[in-house]
């Protein structure tokens, strides 16, 4: 007990740079008395106490502004941040490491007794201010839910999810995309590498159009040398474009099409 609650303490002072010392972190930090009461809950659900465990439960809520169900299982290392209006289903699970705001749910769908209606968080997984995470599906280790968002499916490891309905940012093409960004001397993401998939995709299009533009200037100049004369490997100018480049499945899978 004592181990998790310093360990509790430890990535609360690691994580919120607002937090001064461990005493102020023991006695003014909602989330970690919330945390520790949990504990207790679930104890007591796992022994067949449950009207004891929803009842410490209650009283948690109560005291913290935390609603989690005493069947809920939380792992290592959460953090749970201000914390009010944070409510946790029955059946959900959150890994090692994880992160969540204020007014976040972990909530279900399905009216099913004894299913799997809430979501399970993998390890050191963010869920932003006010998200909305519903469902009894996986959000993969490493991935970041966006503050409001509300997410209906599951979420791949490492990945990010923003909006409502939720749309899935993949890491790997975020990093390609900046990299390709920087060399062109500018920054596709203005304030953050996770932008609105909308924007992204409007970027595309905005792109796309582009090079149109430019490659019809090309063929009208291949066209113009044509008509005096010349062979046709001496008409087409360096740049013309050989074959189709427009993604649109991409910028469907952006929208969340």
């Amino acid at each position: 007990m004592f181990r998790r609650l310093r360990s509790d303490i430890r990535c609360i002072l690691e994580r919120d740079p607002a937090a001064r010392s461990t005493w102020e972190v023991l006695t003014c930090y909602p989330g970690l008395h919330a945390l520790v009461l949990h504990r207790l809950a679930h104890a007591l659900w796992t022994r067949g106490l449950r009207w004891l465990a929803r009842f410490t439960s209650h009283f948690s809520r109560w005291l913290t502004g935390i609603e989690i169900h005493p069947g809920a299982k939380v792992g290592d290392g959460v953090f749970i941040d201000h914390g009010m209006g944070v409510v946790i289903g029955e059946t959900a699970e959150i890994g090692d490491g994880c992160t969540i705001y204020q007014g976040v749910t972990l909530g279900g769908t399905s009216l099913t007794k004894g299913a799997k209606r809430h979501p399970t968080l993998g390890r050191n997984v963010v869920v932003g201010a006010g998200a909305k995470v519903l469902g009894g599906f996986e959000v993969g280790e490493g991935a970041a839910i966006g503050s409001n968002a509300v997410v209906t499916k599951p979420v791949p490891a490492g990945a990010t999810a923003v909006g409502i309905p939720a749309r899935i940012i993949v890491a790997e093409e975020g990093v390609r995309r900046e990299a390709a960004a920087s060399r062109m001397g500018f920054s596709a993401y203005g304030i953050t590498q996770s932008d609105d998939p909308l924007a992204q995709a409007m970027k595309g299009l905005i792109d796309s159009a582009s090079t149109q533009e430019h490659q019809i200037a090309l063929l009208w100049q291949a066209i113009e040398k044509l008509s005096q004369g010349q062979s046709l490997a001496d008409c087409v100018p360096p740049g013309a474009a050989r074959r189709e480049n427009f993604e649109a499945d991409k910028l469907s899978q952006m929208v969340g099409k």
